[in-house]
């Protein structure tokens, strides 16, 4: 591939990783009024795991050398990722916040709440916040780490995919259990 191309597909790289999290941003502050799509946290998490189940799948392809099949399930990871993506923000632009420890709907963590959820609260939390940070950290990684292995610079994606797959891995594990924890407290 030629080098004008090479720094094409960079640029796009570049646009789509400052674009997609803005977008993602400015889409919660979007509400959408007459739409119950609460049964899609249970899909986008397990698309979660599969993505997971798919990332160790390729990584195991790659150790046995199996390029099409490792090519292939990364593949697949993206295309689970971006269908999670669009899920995620279509269940948040129609559906309020679930409080997590909010057992009775009503918006408030009362005493007997948050005597139940005890000290669990700031391990959810630890996990929720750092799945959203990773989260968006992790999208220009996947993207140049999949550029470098699309163009054929697979020195340049082995070093990217040293960050980047321990990251994916992590994200995709945490949005299950933060589905799992929180998943109690839906309406």
């Amino acid at each position: 591939m030629n080098t004008d191309n090479q720094k094409k597909y960079k640029q796009i790289a570049i646009i789509v990783s400052v674009i997609l999290p803005v977008a993602v941003a400015i889409l919660f502050g979007v509400k959408i009024e007459g739409y119950n799509f609460g049964f899609l946290p249970s899909i986008y998490a397990t698309i979660n795991g599969l993505t997971a189940v798919v990332l160790l799948s390729a990584y195991f392809a790659i150790k046995k050398k199996k390029k099409n099949l490792h090519k292939n399930l990364i593949n697949v990871a993206v295309i689970l990722s971006v269908g999670f993506l669009v899920m995620y923000v279509i269940y948040h632009a129609t559906s309020d916040s679930t409080i997590f420890g909010d057992s009775n709907h009503n918006g408030i963590i009362e005493e007997a709440e948050a005597l139940a959820i005890s000290s669990i609260k700031y391990l959810y939390y630890f996990i929720l916040i750092s799945h959203i940070i990773l989260s968006i950290i992790i999208t220009p990684f996947v993207c140049f780490t999949y550029l470098r292995g699309w163009l054929g610079d697979y020195e340049g994606h082995k070093k990217l995919t040293r960050i980047t797959f321990p990251l994916w891995m992590y994200v995709a594990i945490t949005g299950v259990i933060v589905f799992l924890m929180i998943s109690p407290y839906y309406k």
